[in-house]
């Protein structure tokens, strides 16, 4: 009241034979108020000189920890990409094959999911599964999976077992778990007439039928052991024709724009640049999440 503190008091009294309370109003002297004004700032700033102080000697300490854990983060994605590399380099020398395909399917995949707009995470489960994508059938005996010749029924349904032995290893790895939907779903068709759960339309993850494409894609447009590289715009047709019946025709309308470009970029390529351009892109997708 008119620029002076006053304190109202209400206190209980219990004193016998009396039991009753006290008010009292009481006013704060100005010089008291001085003091305690000066009390709480001298308390303030030191509370605030012991914070910047413990801060300042904790701050080099906190950043040569958080240094620490970045490069130790660092090396343990590097370890899990390499991973990657070994089991799918693994099986594709297994089957006959080389490590560029894995590389050129990544590749292919990544740039498809990209013009389809699919998210961070999708594409690292497109990465993980395009490497992966045949771990299965490192269960596969010899005498089925070499064979040159046509694969009799039997043998058939062996070989379509890979896709279960797929989907048991990567399940063993919490960080391989997200590459599962292309690695049970890759040989899954539109129309359901795929294996192993004949499973349609948008029923099968996004992941497998973007791989299909590319999948197939690079297998009509790759030099094997058993066969020449077909031409490019053979491979674009024989896409079209399973429109709908093999493949998402909304992939192949993303797809087939970019085909012949993701094709002369990556059909011929070495595998030491092949892989050098896969690491830059899982490097780009992977190395915020360190």
């Amino acid at each position: 009241m008119d620029g002076r503190l006053y304190l109202r008091v209400l206190t209980n009294l219990h004193a016998a034979p009396f039991d009753g309370f006290f008010e009292g109003i009481f006013e704060v002297a100005p010089a008291r108020l001085i003091r305690v004004e000066e009390n709480v700032f001298a308390t303030v700033t030191i509370v605030i000189g012991v914070v910047i102080g413990t801060t300042l000697f904790l701050l080099p300490i906190v950043i040569g920890l958080n240094h620490h854990l970045v490069t130790l983060s660092g090396r343990l994605l590097r370890a899990n990409v390499e991973i990657l590399e070994v089991l799918g380099s693994a099986i594709a020398k297994r089957d006959s094959d080389t490590g560029q395909h894995n590389y050129r399917v990544t590749l292919y995949a990544v740039h498809l999911a990209e013009a389809l707009g699919r998210t961070p995470e999708e594409i690292r489960s497109l990465i993980k599964g395009a490497f992966l994508h045949d771990v299965g059938k490192i269960a596969i005996t010899d005498t089925i999976l070499l064979k040159p010749g046509k694969l009799t029924a039997d043998e058939f349904e062996v070989m379509k077992t890979h896709v279960g032995h797929g989907v048991d290893i990567v399940a063993r790895s919490g960080w391989l778990d997200d590459a599962t939907p292309v690695v049970a779903g890759h040989h899954e068709k539109f129309d359901g007439s795929g294996y192993p759960a004949g499973v349609a339309g948008d029923t099968i993850p996004i992941g497998a039928r973007v791989f299909a494409v590319v999948d197939v894609f690079d297998a009509l447009t790759s030099r094997r052991p058993y066969k020449d590289a077909m031409p490019v715009e053979k491979a674009i047709a024989i896409l079209e024709d399973g429109r709908g019946r093999h493949f998402d025709p909304a992939i192949l309308d993303a797809f087939t724009p970019i085909a012949r470009d993701l094709h002369r970029r990556f059909a011929d390529e070495l595998e030491e640049i092949l892989r050098a351009t896969v690491l830059t892109v899982t490097a780009r997708y992977f190395s915020p999440y360190i």
